[in-house]
């Protein structure tokens, strides 16, 4: 059998209960159609491999295929909680390994050089290192510095989706990367699909794209949409409207997803995309920034509130002055509020602002309208380099040349340790996304800053159970023995501004939001924080910002939703969606076609 192979035959050899890594970043190039495939043979008691669980692992789980997950993250991103994730981690339907993210590159890395273990930094001040076996921490045999050691990861079948093969079976993978040439060292198979084929010696001409050479390619089945309903530039965008169908299907009542029992049939999900929905998307990814800068300029495009200044225009203000122009920003996960407080200080006292976004891939990308239809094309016009996460992580993180990466939290404590892992609820332990990478990055970047969008007991608490994350180098003096830069620890939220300080070893108010009493911010922390006296009041945004995140960096409306949830939050992402393809179709007035 050749290099190029039907679906099927693809799928084939790929054998169950075997370890898989899945490819693609986030919603972009998920092997979607070799997953179905794989999922439709029956096959299971697959060790799950990914950084992001999020949709393919919830299709993974809605087949009752995982016996085991390996991950440091999942979520189904602006549409909430991964369901399936939730219920088999709180019911512990399977075996889980928590990994933090340069944990999991560095256990890759291990496996891709043939080596039992590979070292990285400890994640001085988080829990996440007092779970499992596939890592400890040991004394340096020369220098005798503690150091974290990775359990080599090793991966049996990878499946990627690219954007093209040649006829020998070479393959070319356009924008940003994630972890997927790190899986492809670690993995004894490669198993790829892609959009089209191409004569060979044609690969390398895209624009800052990675070529795998077909020594390390098993097969290619050329399966076009075969990403849908994620995203493969330059051949179509993210079908969000898709996306948000699936998320809800994989509720039910209380929000928690179904796993099916042993050795029941489940009803598998099958994405199609109509020729409808193929030649919007196909148009969506032609939109230049000039283009949609023109259509949204001077305007409002979802049922925003306008008048006064709303809570989370609030917040993107004051997160904003954080930055300044000497400051490297980092766009995380699931934080539509921090990318807008980034594009705000980049269109106003922060312009040579470096922006890094889509988990590390686009390095230092123009300020544009943001969209989630179309921000990862806009991203990919005009970044200066295009990495893999991997890569990011080796050249800025643990560098410590990171200044931002501000980050939601679900919980925080007055001591400044964060839990993006499991919290109590109603007497109920509810799983979480997972900390990602916070426990890396909260020592390496410069700054570590969060924000809660409601300030309330539960979410502010006296004490996190777990830590996922928190500031274990925090002195000047460590860092800078560390290789780090010096830096703050702050906390901002719908109430107020808060520094740890390192003396107490608790959070300080040290500004406090107009209309708000210290008394009201007492009643709703649940621990004890220190208050700076005198204490000023956080300065209120003037018109011309408020006008500019309205109307120019977010039109369509997204900073809403980290502030809403459930019907409303649903109604919200249907707004912003039926914004976005109306702007899509006024731009690309060939896209005539209407059905959802």
């Amino acid at each position: 059998m050749g290099k190029i192979v039907t679906i099927t035959e693809l799928a084939d050899p790929i054998s169950g209960g075997v370890a898989l890594g899945i490819g693609g970043v986030h919603f972009s190039r998920v092997p979607v159609a070799l997953i179905e495939t794989l999922l439709f043979s029956g096959k299971k008691d697959f060790t799950f491999i990914s950084w992001g669980g999020g949709v393919p692992l919830e299709m993974f789980l809605e087949a009752g295929a995982v016996k085991k997950l390996a991950f440091a993250f999942s979520s189904l991103d602006v549409f909430g909680l991964a369901p399936r994730f939730r219920k088999a981690l709180e019911e512990n339907r399977i075996e889980v390994q928590e990994w933090t993210a340069l944990a999991m590159i560095q256990g890759l890395h291990a496996a891709w050089m043939r080596l039992p273990e590979m070292p990285f930094q400890v994640p001085v001040g988080s829990d996440m290192m007092s779970r499992g076996d596939f890592w400890r921490i040991e004394e340096s045999p020369v220098s005798g510095t503690p150091v974290a050691y990775a359990r080599a990861l090793s991966i049996d079948s990878l499946l990627l989706h690219a954007q093209r093969a040649d006829r020998a079976g070479n393959i070319e993978i356009e924008g940003a990367r994630g972890l997927d040439v790190s899986m492809a060292g670690a993995a004894k198979q490669i198993f790829v699909t892609v959009e089209e084929i191409v004569e060979t010696g044609t690969l390398g001409c895209a624009k800052n794209s990675f070529v795998l050479p077909k020594e390390f390619v098993t097969a290619v089945a050329c399966v076009p949409f075969g990403a849908y309903p994620t995203s493969c530039l330059p051949f179509y965008t993210t079908d969000y409207r898709q996306l948000q169908q699936f998320a809800e299907r994989s509720s039910v009542k209380g929000g928690v997803g179904t796993v099916p029992e042993q050795n029941s049939k489940p009803a598998l999900t099958k994405f199609i995309a109509s020729e409808d929905r193929r030649d919007l998307l196909a148009a969506a990814v032609k939109v230049s920034v000039d283009k949609l800068t023109d259509a949204t300029s001077g305007r409002e495009l979802a049922a925003t509130s306008g008048g006064d200044c709303t809570p989370e225009e609030f917040l993107a203000v004051c997160l904003s002055r954080e930055y300044d122009s000497s400051s490297i920003c980092s766009v995380g996960s699931v934080s539509p509020l921090a990318g807008v407080s980034y594009l705000l200080a980049k269109r106003t006292h922060a312009p040579d602002l470096t922006l890094i976004a889509f988990n590390g891939g686009f390095i230092d990308v123009d300020a544009h309208p943001i969209s989630m239809s179309l921000g990862e094309s806009l991203d990919f016009q005009t970044t200066k380099a295009v990495w893999g996460g991997d890569d990011t992580y080796h050249w800025y993180y643990q560098q410590g040349r990171i200044t931002h990466e501000v980050i939601p939290v679900a919980q925080v404590d007055v001591h400044g340790r964060t839990n993006n892992a499991w919290i109590e609820s109603a007497g109920k332990r509810v799983r979480l996304p997972g900390q990602g990478g916070m426990a890396d990055v909260a020592n390496l970047h410069k700054n570590f800053v969060l924000y809660l969008t409601r300030h309330t007991p539960e979410r502010f608490a006296d004490s996190v159970k777990f830590c996922s994350a928190s500031r274990g180098l925090a002195r000047d003096d460590d860092r800078r023995r560390a290789g780090l830069q010096p830096g703050h620890t702050r906390l901002l939220t719908n109430l107020g501004i808060f520094d740890l300080d390192l003396d107490a070893g608790r959070f300080r108010l040290v500004s406090i939001h107009p209309g708000v009493s210290v008394e009201q911010i007492r009643e709703q922390t649940g621990g004890e924080v220190l208050v700076q006296d005198p204490l000023p009041v956080t300065p209120m945004p003037n018109a011309q910002y408020l006008l500019l995140i309205r109307q120019e960096i977010d039109p369509f409306g997204l900073r809403r939703l980290e502030f809403t949830s459930g019907r409303m939050r649903n109604e919200i992402l249907t707004s912003i969606l039926d914004a976005e393809e109306s702007t899509i179709r006024h731009i690309s007035p060939a896209v005539v076609r209407t059905q959802k």
